[in-house]
């Protein structure tokens, strides 16, 4: 079902409730370490101001409780967008209530507010439809540019639609073309790289790409389970033992389907879990007791390289190693590079999920792919099939 965006309706004059993802990190000093998720919404706020809208953001910063600590306050954004957007932004201090109201109805055309913290009321995530009606009165019309939360059905982006006309953001709208698009008309050869610590964070999007792809690389922490599955010693690596027969399943899913399960066929190994452990390569089945496995080694990454040769749709979430420390992070580089490769041979590639996307960054390769998803757990839930709240809001073309 084709969703209505931006450029799908006409905002001039109007007052827009635009829902933003800038829950961004910050150091002990509230300075912003990572604006990211900040600058990928600028396109839809200045084509909003540029054809005419007041400009109405609301966002949520971390957990905050009751208490409704400081530290949460979006007011430590203001300064930051103000100078990404060339322009004052005002602030409200609550999203809504008399303060908000008055705001909001002073706001005029070209301007922006941003408001309070949305999780300062816990009926944000409660997803309260009285809550959801105070914010939908503050304007005419809303956008949703939080792909980020729209695996959640909280009132800003699953109750607010409800009352005024929500469609998508530039943002939005790139994310579910990228994901949605590629994942029900991909292009074949489709190769996923599946990464990370834990199988059990996976299950739904290994299950779902199984379905899919002709190809799936299986790395990281993870891949010790299925390879302890299959009767490997492990020696201390980080393993679920309570999912070893859904590894085992999983493999035999994909025989049964045709699709090629690359495994590690060497791994780096630690005598600890350190930036400075003394470190050796081995083969897949020679792990001694007391070392553990942090990262792939060379064979596996010429393996890993080979079947993303080619390639014409490439979706990666999840690192192939302890890419924190620079003696664990080769693994993780060596697929960047083979992914970017095959993105510059034409291949369409996605980056998805929290820790590949810090990953990636730290290759240095992040413009040569086709897509880098701001969504984390969003992103993996879109990759498992499952329905998204948000998006599912948001208005039919």
């Amino acid at each position: 079902m084709a969703k209505k965006t931006l450029k799908d309706i006409d905002v001039k004059g109007k007052k827009v409730f635009v829902r933003v993802d800038y829950n961004v990190p910050f150091d002990e000093n509230l300075n912003i370490t990572n604006d990211t998720r900040m600058v990928r919404t600028l396109p839809t706020i200045n084509y909003l101001l540029d054809n005419g809208a007041a400009v109405i953001l609301a966002c949520h910063i971390g957990r905050p409780t009751e208490a409704r600590e400081d530290k949460f306050s979006t007011k430590h954004l203001v300064k930051h967008l103000s100078e990404l957007l060339k322009k004052d932004v005002k602030w409200a201090a609550d999203c809504v209530g008399p303060e908000a109201e008055k705001a909001a109805a002073d706001l005029k055309p070209g301007e922006v507010l941003l408001l309070e913290n949305l999780r300062y009321h816990k009926e944000e995530k409660k997803n309260d439809p009285e809550f959801a009606k105070q914010l939908a009165s503050l304007a005419d019309v809303a956008v949703d540019d939080a792909f980020g939360v729209s695996h959640r059905a909280h009132a800003s982006n699953a109750g607010v639609p409800k009352y005024i006309e929500t469609v998508a953001g530039f943002l939005m709208e790139k994310e579910i073309n990228y994901i949605g698009n590629t994942l029900e008309h991909a292009q074949h050869p489709f190769v996923a790289i599946i990464g990370g610590a834990k199988v059990s964070d996976k299950i739904g999007v290994i299950n779902n790409m199984i379905d899919k792809v002709d190809t799936i690389i299986i790395g990281g922490g993870m891949a010790h389970t299925f390879d302890a599955a299959k009767g490997l010693p492990i020696g201390e690596s980080l393993c679920e033992p309570d999912k070893y027969d859904l590894a085992r399943q999983l493999l035999k899913k994909a025989e049964d389907k045709g699709v090629k399960v690359v495994l590690p066929v060497d791994l780096v190994i630690a005598d600890k879990f350190a930036a400075d452990a003394n470190t050796k390569t081995v083969p897949v089945d020679q792990v001694p007791d007391g070392w553990q496995a942090l990262d792939s080694g060379v064979k596996t990454s010429e393996e890993y390289t080979k079947a993303l040769a080619g390639a014409k749709t490439v979706i990666w979430n999840g690192p192939m190693g302890v890419f924190e420390f620079d003696a664990f992070a080769k693994g993780t580089l060596a697929v960047a590079k083979a992914v970017a490769k095959a993105t510059e041979e034409g291949a369409v590639s996605i980056v998805g999920g929290g820790d590949s996307v810090a990953a990636l960054k730290k290759t240095g390769l992040t413009d040569k792919i086709s897509h880098v998803s701001t969504g984390g757990g969003a992103t993996l839930e879109y990759l498992e099939g499952k329905e998204m709240p948000g998006i599912a809001a948001l208005a039919d073309k």
